[in-house]
């Protein structure tokens, strides 16, 4: 059983009101936004691929795209502002409200030991690491 409900009802109440409708939209009708929100939640929650999406939030496609779509119009924007103009400046309530886990935030692999470009702005890594650490091995 997939945990759903990752977005409280007193969360719901606020986003739902700035999400679009689709009055007289063409082509099939929109699934119900909060399940798609919650599919999009669990899948960057667990970092699976989009085709891994549990059949309970809809097809993959359609949550992938209904994604895509508000990252493009401006619909996160509107979802967040609406949380924090609920909060009113209550930074308490707007972390237990839009609170990021640590342990899914990773750093790339590259992102530990960089080169100081400062000094050398040419320096892009590549062969020179690999010609150090060989002069370090023999």
């Amino acid at each position: 059983m997939v945990r759903s409900n990752v977005v409280s009802d007193e969360l719901w109440s606020v986003i739902e009101p700035v999400l679009r409708t689709a009055p007289g939209r063409r082509g099939r009708p929109w699934n119900d936004h909060r399940v798609t929100l919650e599919g999009i939640c669990w899948r960057f929650r667990t970092g699976s691929p989009w085709r891994d999406l549990p059949a309970e939030f809809g097809a993959w496609q359609s949550v992938w795209e209904r994604h895509r779509r508000w990252s493009a119009d401006g619909s996160y924007e509107r979802m967040f502002a609406a949380v924090k103009e609920s909060t009113k400046g209550n930074d308490l309530e707007l972390e237990s409200l839009l609170s990021v886990d640590s342990t899914s935030v990773r750093a790339h692999q590259h992102a530990a030991g960089a080169p100081n470009l400062k000094v050398d702005p040419g320096h892009t890594g590549g062969n020179v690491e690999l010609q150090v650490s060989a002069q370090r091995a023999s």
